[in-house]
């Protein structure tokens, strides 16, 4: 994909401090995938279970730090795509894009069948599945009109949403911590590798948003700065957040874990009470509705982007006459999410999310060293600085390639018949709108 002409992205505001983009990060990486995944991963590793989060830490650190490297390099909004396309030409960078797309999609629908399940918990009447898909379409309706109206509400109702659904989260840690009981960490038997990355491919669900949230890439502030500490802040953030939620979750509840359908609500219960139990619902339902917040705000500039290079109708990129948003573009990704999301359930459109992203992670592994080789420096992009360094880049690079292969052997055959089904078509797009391409590459840009 084309990432438009230099003079566009220069009329970006630059406003994203370190803090704000790491906060960004956290809050498209914290999703209400959590709340439920303690389980999952307990029930397929038992005491080992914290062998999948140092797996799923790892490939996401070594990713990180590609992306920190590449982020400072390549400072044109589409984040990872962006890297991708400056590093192997258009026609990758393009399906870079389609999987940053698709990754995305699947997980809006994928965290709105856990933000149904919720509200269904909270209030019982809102349970059926007829119910749930009006729930999640009013849910979309009222995201998608608060963006259009202006991404400066969306990011206020982001930074809003942010707050309420880690408080609950920290809370259940430190209470949870006082109440945990030693004879519940029992190792057991050491699980086989198949079992830890398949289970890791799961659980990498709950990692996701890093490729999101750079998608604004060309409105970061000195980006060879802002980037990788904004990086490094929000992992470790998250990181402490996650073990220490499974560590508290596993330590009270014990064998009851692998079992229970909302183990940190359950954990909440034990500790607190009845009353705890309603408050981490909240906070999960909370949690789940800033992450769609958040990715309602990101995903449909994908979709933007691929109208405004004329891969997509130009009617996709048209953008609201008063409030200067894509509306078009969001609300049909609104549109998506909802389809996918009452025809599937959140186990299977996660890992099809998954899926897209880890083959997107080792491109953009690649894309940085290739960046480093050809020394491409963010000023020829229009953003002063000079780039990030990873020290030992090459090792760095390729172990994060061999991370996300080993990773990625799990993953079925009807999963890969996905991914390459939506690569053939992406590919048959940018075939067949190559001339309409051609036409607009010749328009004088402003």
């Amino acid at each position: 994909m084309d990432p438009g002409p230099p003079a566009a992205d220069r009329s970006l505001v630059r406003a994203l401090g370190p803090w704000v983009l790491a906060a960004s990060i956290v809050n498209v990486t914290i999703g209400g995938s959590i709340f439920r995944l303690p389980a999952t991963v307990a029930a397929s590793l038992g005491g080992a279970a914290p062998l999948a989060y140092l797996a799923c830490t790892l490939a996401i650190v070594l990713v990180v730090l590609c992306f920190a490297e590449a982020g400072s390099r390549v400072s044109l909004t589409g984040g990872p795509y962006a890297y991708v396309e400056v590093a192997f030409g258009p026609f990758v960078g393009f399906l870079a894009g389609v999987l940053l797309w698709l990754a995305g999609t699947f997980a809006i629908a994928a965290v709105g069948t856990l933000l149904t399940d919720a509200i269904g918990a909270l209030v019982p009447a809102l349970a059926p599945a007829t119910a749930q898909a009006l729930v999640f379409l009013a849910v979309l309706l009222s995201l998608g009109w608060v963006n259009v109206v202006g991404v400066r509400q969306g990011a206020a109702v982001n930074g809003v949403m942010t707050v309420a659904k880690v408080l609950p989260l920290v809370l259940v840690i430190v209470v949870g911590a006082l109440a945990v009981r030693r004879e519940n960490f029992a190792f057991g038997p050491a699980p086989a590798i198949g079992t830890v990355t398949r289970t890791s491919v799961v659980l990498i669900f709950a990692y996701l948003g890093i490729e999101s949230a750079l998608v604004p890439s060309g409105e970061v502030r000195d980006p060879a700065r802002t980037v990788p500490r904004a990086i490094a802040i929000a992992m470790i953030a998250v990181t402490a957040i996650y073990l220490a939620l499974h560590l508290v979750a596993e330590g009270v509840l014990g064998p009851a874990l692998p079992t229970s359908h909302t183990p940190i609500a359950d954990t909440a219960a034990h500790v607190l009470g009845p009353s705890g139990r309603y408050l981490v619902l909240g906070g999960a339902t909370l949690s789940m509705l800033a992450y769609v917040s958040g990715m309602i705000l990101a995903m449909p500039r994908a979709l933007y982007a691929f109208a405004r290079d004329g891969f997509l109708p130009r009617a996709v990129g048209a953008v609201h006459a008063t409030h200067r948003t894509p509306h078009v573009a969001i609300w049909l990704q609104a549109a998506i999410a909802w389809l996918l999301a009452v025809s599937g359930t959140f186990e299977k459109l996660a890992i099809i999310a998954n899926v897209a992203i880890l083959v997107l992670y080792a491109a953009c592994a690649l894309a940085s060293l290739e960046l480093r080789r050809r020394d491409v420096r963010a000023p020829a992009q229009g953003a002063p600085g000079v780039p990030f360094r990873v020290p030992f880049a090459r090792a760095v690079a390729m172990l994060a390639v061999l991370v996300i292969v080993v990773l990625l052997t799990s993953v079925k055959p009807k999963e890969w018949a996905v991914l390459a089904l939506v690569l053939a078509v992406a590919s048959a797009v940018y075939a067949v709108t190559r001339a309409n391409r051609a036409s607009l590459a010749a328009l004088p840009h402003e």
